[in-house]
């Protein structure tokens, strides 16, 4: 388990209220020193507070601002996570093309800002626990298969999925574990209603809680059997 005074740092970009926040709170109590950015920070400083997380105001696309945060944590990098993703729905013919551009930036070009610059920090690192570092990026399963009326969000997850791969390929030899984590099924929300599975239909969606438990599985896997690829599903999700 890391010891906070070793300065085992774990970064999440595109942090908030869902899945990030159990995440947060699960490496806080593994010991690691949390740093939380996203665009906005407003609504995580209670977390922060309760989390003992620095936060960063950043956009993860934003080239200079992810590798200077990155190039300036202090400690060893041990963690970073990309949860960003952007959508935009409609038929192919009619579709906003710059609007395409960015959602694609959002989920796959900030994947890859992200992933260069732990990877750059994470190779300059000693080993420990058989390992210089995890980077993990939350996936969907329109990486996996596209959906009617939502092409830029597959291309996007096809495009951080080919990056996980081919990050996986090269770094794993040089004790980097990279994985890509497949989010099949919609993420319980107490505080969004459409996000409460009905009571006739219990466990019907992911718990945050429960998948940031798998994620902290994936940054004590031993290297020996290392997954490159996650798949999670509630039990009754078709697939």
């Amino acid at each position: 388990m890391p010891d906070r005074n070793n300065s085992s740092q774990a970064l999440i970009i595109g942090a908030g209220a869902g899945l990030s926040a159990s995440f947060a709170r699960t490496l806080a109590q593994d010991g690691y020193s949390l740093h939380l950015a996203a665009r906005d920070v407003s609504d995580l400083e209670s977390l922060a507070a309760e989390t003992g997380a620095t936060l960063h105001h950043l956009d993860g696309t934003d080239a200079q601002g992810v590798a200077a945060l990155v190039a300036d944590l202090p400690g060893e990098l041990r963690v970073a996570c990309y949860n960003p993703s952007a959508r935009q729905r409609g038929p192919i013919t009619e579709l906003d093309p710059e609007i395409v551009r960015k959602a694609v930036e959002v989920t796959a070009h900030g994947a890859f800002l992200l992933g260069q610059a732990a990877a750059r920090r994470m190779l300059t690192q000693e080993m420990r626990d058989n390992r210089r570092g995890t980077i993990l990026f939350t996936g969907a399963s329109a990486g996996v298969k596209g959906f009617p009326l939502s092409a830029p969000f597959a291309m996007g997850k096809f495009a951080q999925r080919g990056l996980a791969q081919s990050m996986a390929r090269e770094l794993h030899p040089k004790g980097i574990h990279v994985a890509w984590i497949n989010i099949d099924g919609g993420i319980r929300n107490a505080a969004r209603p459409e996000r409460v599975e009905p009571e006739d239909n219990p466990d019907s969606m992911l718990d945050p809680n429960a998948i940031a438990r798998e994620y902290m599985h994936l940054i004590h896997q031993d290297r020996s059997a290392w997954s490159d690829e996650l798949t999670l599903r509630p039990w009754v999700e078709r697939f």
